[in-house]
């Protein structure tokens, strides 16, 4: 584990939904007068607080929080590459201030953007991006076939965003995207000295926890989501309305679903995205990256506080 006395002290915990992340993040900020900097992709939009699991009011109240709902839902431009200059700005704000960073989350690319960079693929001309974002998936994925078939083949041919991102690349640069992926720049990974904790909880316990909090989400959450899709001003393929517990919400509002209907829907839907997010955890990290089993609270707080005074 990177350790040295010239480089920052920065604490990573990661790991799936509903894993239990915040809680220790917070028991870690209280012990340390750390910083709590948002590294998941739903907790950034101001919109949505109680769908996206996002720390209670009591709970900002008891250490600072950077990162988290400071996005407007209407915002289509959000990215990795925003959220990491946002990441980093965060963690010198918070090294300058003393106290120690503590990024919580469950969005790989977020992380690995940060750590090890971006690649610097240039801005995308406009027009072409509306005319690639007008394409349905199955024309945009055949085109790519043809314009870049490396990542035709690599895209799941349903991902919207993945396909029309690789298309529209390829399109107004004239490279393919892997050949921009190729080289990364922007990464801190090599300038911060970083303790890491992987919370890989066992998938029973998790997925028992998951279907307990998604109900209570949907009660406490359904005016919120009501709210955001009353705005004139979100568009159709605006990200927030992607988020786990929107479509289900709004299906519920209109209608189309019964109480018990959306529950299970939204349920399933975020055991599925845990299992996603639980096998890239289990694979992609760097090896100094310490995965932890089991659930109880001290257990999970001693073993990171240990790491941190390595």
């Amino acid at each position: 584990m990177a350790n040295s006395s010239d480089r920052p002290r920065v604490a990573l915990i990661a790991g799936p939904t509903a894993s239990g992340k915040s809680a220790l993040a917070l028991d870690l900020a209280k012990a340390t007068g750390g910083t709590i900097i948002n590294a998941d992709s739903a907790q950034v939009y101001r919109d949505l607080s109680i769908l996206t699991a996002r720390p209670a009011p009591d709970e900002e109240a008891q250490a600072p929080h950077r990162l988290f709902g400071h996005v407007d839902g209407a915002d289509t431009g959000y990215s990795a590459a925003r959220w990491a200059t946002e990441a980093h700005a965060a963690i010198d704000d918070s090294v300058t201030a003393g106290s120690l960073p503590i990024l919580v989350g469950g969005t790989g690319l977020y992380m690995r953007t940060l750590l090890d960079g971006i690649a610097p693929v240039p801005d995308i001309d406009p027009a072409i991006r509306a005319q690639v974002r007008a394409l349905a998936v199955a024309e945009a994925h055949a085109a790519l076939s043809r314009e870049d078939p490396v990542s035709a083949a690599r895209l799941n041919p349903a991902d919207t965003t993945r396909v029309a991102r690789a298309l529209e690349v390829v399109r107004s640069t004239g490279r393919p995207l892997h050949e921009w992926q190729a080289r990364k720049e922007g990464g801190i990974g090599d300038r911060i000295a970083l303790s890491a904790v992987i919370l890989l909880p066992d998938r029973d316990w998790l997925n028992a926890r998951i279907d307990r909090r998604f109900g209570e989400m949907l009660d406490e959450g359904l005016d919120e989501a009501a709210a955001l899709l009353a705005r004139p001003d979100l568009s159709d393929d605006a990200p927030i309305r992607r988020a786990i517990g929107v479509p289900e919400a709004a299906a519920l509002l209109a209608g189309i679903m019964t109480r018990a209907e959306a529950e299970a829907a939204g349920a399933l839907a975020t055991r599925r995205y845990a299992k996603r997010q639980y096998t890239w955890f289990r694979h992609q990290p760097g090896p100094d990256w310490t995965v932890i089993s089991d659930t109880r609270p001290d257990v999970r707080r001693n073993i990171i506080e240990t790491l941190l005074r390595l």
